[in-house]
């Protein structure tokens, strides 16, 4: 983090609070189509973006200005984006109280890091002010230690203290990013009660759907939707009108578990309570489609092995996320190159065998990717548990023979045709065999990865390849000698 004070005034020394999330004159993103600055897809046009560089590369930052001043905060955050480390802070700096803590919000994980580093702690520390809660830990979480320790100290004791307790929880958890601005009454209240607390009540959260009733021990013993308190006389008890059964998170619940249920039980908000049941944050929807979107991504990412796989990321730690998968790969492929290498006076004899091995392999391979990609998709969702594994795994075994007797089908014909027909049957018998191992396999990986509380997402797919590879070399080459093609 930059020591010199002066940085303070490059980037986002002080920026000024933002009303309701944007500026009055911010563009609404339905009159974004077909304007000088988005494409048909709410993308920001390269020739808006070139214009924006060639303002900074003439110094003019009045143009600079001008330009940028009427986006949203989420569009000036894809524009930091879009530029390279140096012209970003060129641009902050040219758009100095536009840098609101909206934007802040909205950018990319390591572009935000990036800009937070060269900023020095006290400025850090006005910018962390200005957010939310939740948004403020992930301002913060990411810095060095130190960086970190310094930025802390700068704030105030209150905040200090809130962002503190939510640093102590582990990462992804509802307890690193719930929010803790939340409206509790107690339960003694009548709704008029309520309603005169809430306009008189100075210090109340910015967004709330809803309102948490909590006993003398601050546990929450029900909750009220803001369109039932509007309709409810004055005089009617707040216990008489509240939803007591509640769906209550514990701060300790992952994130992925925490989306889950907010889509099985179609929240907007939920309680989260500590270890002793008292509520001391709520998670809301708003939070919940930021965890969706991140969690699917980062599970496509992983079967692939490309680590976190963000474009903005370090050269050196994608290197570090891709390598070691492709080492592991390595291992695994040497594995089928064995077997290959078993059957080579076989391959010798009839080289027919050389040119369809990796038909089989390649087929059964994706058999076991499709069946992979399933497996992951329904544990993550929660549809594939102990309690039904022996069912899915059969329903996966009938889906995978159906469709390795039908590609059998066409490639024993095609083989039968163009080399002999018994090498034909051997191939075909093959493929039904790896792409019914190819389905196994598909279910069982994930499947022991996830019960050895492992992310099945992140190895899955070395296994199955390995798997598929290695019993469809050995199926085809071992019923071709036993068939007496070669030997």
């Amino acid at each position: 983090m930059a020591d010199d004070a002066h940085q303070d005034d490059t980037l986002l020394a002080d920026p000024p609070p933002v009303e309701d999330g944007a500026r009055p004159d911010a563009i609404h993103p339905d009159d974004r189509v077909d304007d000088e600055r988005h494409d048909e897809e709410n993308r920001l046009k390269p020739d808006y973006v070139r214009a924006v560089r060639e303002a900074l590369e003439n110094g003019d930052k009045g143009a600079v200005y001008d330009l940028v001043e009427p986006l949203h905060p989420a569009d000036i955050a894809d524009l930091l984006e879009l530029l390279e480390r140096d012209e970003r802070r060129e641009l902050a700096a040219a758009i100095t109280d536009l840098m609101s803590s909206d934007v802040i919000a909205e950018l990319n994980d390591y572009v935000r890091e990036d800009m937070m580093e060269a900023l020095p702690a006290d400025a850090v520390a006005a910018i962390a002010e200005q957010l939310e809660t939740d948004d403020a830990v992930q301002l913060i979480e990411d810095l060095e230690p130190a960086d970190q320790r310094a930025v802390l100290d700068a704030l105030d004791a209150e905040d200090r203290a809130a962002i503190e307790s939510a640093l102590a929880y582990p990462e992804e958890t509802a307890g690193r990013l719930m929010s803790r601005e939340v409206v509790a009454v107690p339960e003694h209240m009548t709704v008029g009660d309520l309603i005169d607390f809430l306009r008189e009540e100075g210090d109340l959260a910015n967004d709330f759907w809803e309102v948490f009733v909590v006993d003398h021990a601050h546990h929450p013993v029900g909750t009220c939707a803001l369109s039932w308190i509007l309709r409810t006389p004055r005089s009617v008890a707040l216990t008489d009108v509240m939803k007591r059964d509640q769906t209550l998170i514990p701060v300790t619940m992952d994130q992925e578990e925490v989306a889950l249920m907010f889509q099985k039980y179609a929240l907007i908000s939920a309680a989260v309570v500590d270890a002793n049941g008292r509520l001391v944050g709520q998670m809301t929807v708003d939070d919940v489609v930021h965890i969706i979107a991140e969690e699917a991504g980062e599970d496509v990412l992983l079967l692939s092995g490309a680590g976190e796989g963000d474009i903005n990321e370090p050269i050196r730690e994608a290197y570090a996320a891709r390598v070691r998968w492709l080492i592991a790969n390595l291992g695994t492929a040497l594995v089928a190159s064995f077997i290959i290498a078993m059957f080579g006076a076989a391959i010798e004899q009839l080289v027919a065998l050389a040119v369809l091995m990796p038909i089989v392999a390649s087929i059964g391979g994706n058999a076991g990717t499709q069946t992979m990609a399933v497996a992951v998709r329904a544990i993550a969702m929660n549809q594939l548990t102990e309690a039904n594994t022996g069912r899915i795994l059969w329903r996966e075994m009938r889906v995978a023979l159906l469709n390795g007797v039908t590609v059998a089908v066409l490639i024993g014909i095609g083989t039968g045709i163009v080399f002999n027909p018994m090498l034909g049957v051997v191939i075909a018998v093959a493929m039904v065999v790896n792409v019914a191992v190819a389905g196994l396999a598909g279910v069982l990986v994930p499947v022991i990865f996830e019960r050895l509380k492992q992310d099945p997402a992140v190895a899955s797919s070395v296994f199955v390849t390995m798997i598929t590879d290695s019993m469809g070399f050995f199926a085809f080459l071992g019923l071709a000698v036993a068939a007496g093609l070669a030997g």
